[in-house]
């Protein structure tokens, strides 16, 4: 799977284990940023990886910085992205299931490595269980304009 990843300086230490953790898991890794841990800004991370995945060239986005909340209020933004700050694997699986999220968000500072690496290994292998949930996701996207919902008799 190819999966974007950024985070900001809060996040840094956690993005390079994470991306460690991924290639040895053979996924290929696009790293949009930082390169060091100087201070940088969450919101200009966030939205570089995410318009990746929303491209449609990553499957998947990991956004890592204090928090996680940040980086998800950031990447939210972009239509099509349904990001989601996650705390261990039971979220990682119902945001994949229920709501077909395409990119988990962590925090450096509230979360282990471990913790966070079986939360995005449960993310990455979690399908989208559709039925009942298409409809709820299609009016997600509708609501940041990335889905067209047609109203009966259009």
């Amino acid at each position: 799977m190819i999966i974007a990843i950024a985070s900001d300086h809060a996040g840094f230490k956690l993005k390079l284990a994470i991306t460690e953790h991924l290639r040895k898991a053979g996924h290929q890794v696009i790293d949009e940023g930082p390169m060091d841990e100087q201070r940088v800004d969450y919101p200009d991370f966030a939205e570089r990886a995410a318009r990746v995945v929303a491209r449609g060239d990553a499957q998947r986005g990991v956004l890592v910085c204090g928090s996680g909340i940040g980086m998800c209020m950031s990447a939210n933004k972009i239509p099509g992205i349904r990001a989601v700050v996650v705390h261990d694997a039971w979220e990682a699986e119902m945001s994949r299931r229920h709501n077909d999220a395409n990119v988990a968000c962590f925090g450096q500072r509230s979360m282990g490595e471990d913790v966070v690496t079986h939360a995005l290994d449960t993310f990455l292998r979690a399908e989208f269980d559709g039925g009942r949930h298409e409809g709820r996701v299609a009016k997600i996207g509708h609501i940041d304009g990335s889905v067209k919902i047609e109203a009966p008799g259009e």
